[in-house]
Formats: structure tokens, sequence, C-alpha cells
């Protein structure tokens, strides 16, 4: 019997798949639980319509993430933090601070995306890299003054 699975199914396949299934697995489990549904033409036609709506979501994602990594990358900001009078800070510049000020100026970047290569704790120019997606960083010069 073949069924368009509703949810992931360990060991049958992931959500949107058409597979053949016994038909006493089918009936029992998958289709009693509301794991899938039988393939039917309007079951067909639903689930070729919704993975075009992901493929052209997942498109459009890209060519966002694309476009954001082009305006970041090379792009120089500069952080302001209190410091004492030889040159160190009262504490350390973190991901945090730093996704604060893409906010400022336009950005909506979240800390977790932001790679710092160690602790900022003086003040001078560093190395940032921004991880948009899987596929897409961009590194942006972070000049730290104190």
């Amino acid at each position: 019997m073949k069924v368009v699975l509703l949810k992931d199914v360990k060991g049958s396949g992931k959500a949107g798949d058409i597979i053949e299934a016994k038909d006493g697995y089918a009936q029992n489990f998958l289709i009693k639980r509301g794991l899938a549904k039988p393939a039917d033409a309007q079951a067909m036609s639903e689930n070729k319509a919704q993975k075009a709506a992901q493929a052209f979501h997942r498109e459009e994602t890209l060519k966002a993430n694309k476009a954001l990594r082009e305006k970041l990358d090379g792009a120089k900001v500069t952080l302001q933090v209190k410091g004492g009078a030889n040159g160190k800070f009262f504490g350390s510049v973190t991901s945090g601070d730093v996704s604060l000020k893409l906010k400022e100026l336009g950005y909506d970047i979240d800390k977790k995306k932001i790679i710092l290569q160690s602790n900022i704790k003086t003040a001078g120019d560093y190395q940032v890299t921004i991880k948009i997606s899987p596929e897409e960083s961009a590194k942006i010069t972070l000049t730290v003054m104190n």
C-alpha cells in the first residue's frame, strides 16, 4: 500500500516521502496514529505542491543569506569599550557586544552566529567571522577602542 508520510518515521522515511508499506503496517500503525495518509491522487498533488513551496522558500532564504553576506563581508565596525589607562578593558568584548553594535547599524545578527577568535581584552583590530548559514559566512573587521 502506498502512503504519504505526514511525520518522520524511524526506519520508514521522512515527512513528505511516498513509501510502499505493508497493508497491516500502513493501516494499523501509520494511518491510525496520524503518521501517514493513503497516497491517493489528492494526497499526491498536495505533497507535490508542498515540496515545490519548500523548495521556493529554501531558494529565497539562500538568496537573502547571500545578500546579507555580501553586505557584511569586509565591513568595518568600531566598538567603544571602557578600560583602564594601560589599554586593558574591565572584562572582555563578547559576541553579545558585537551583536548589539551590529543591531545599531541595522543588521539583525544573533550572538550565537558571531565567532570570535579569542577573548578580546585589549584595544586593536580583530577579524570576526559571522556564520549567516551553514553555507554562508562573512568576515568583518572589528576595531575596539578604549
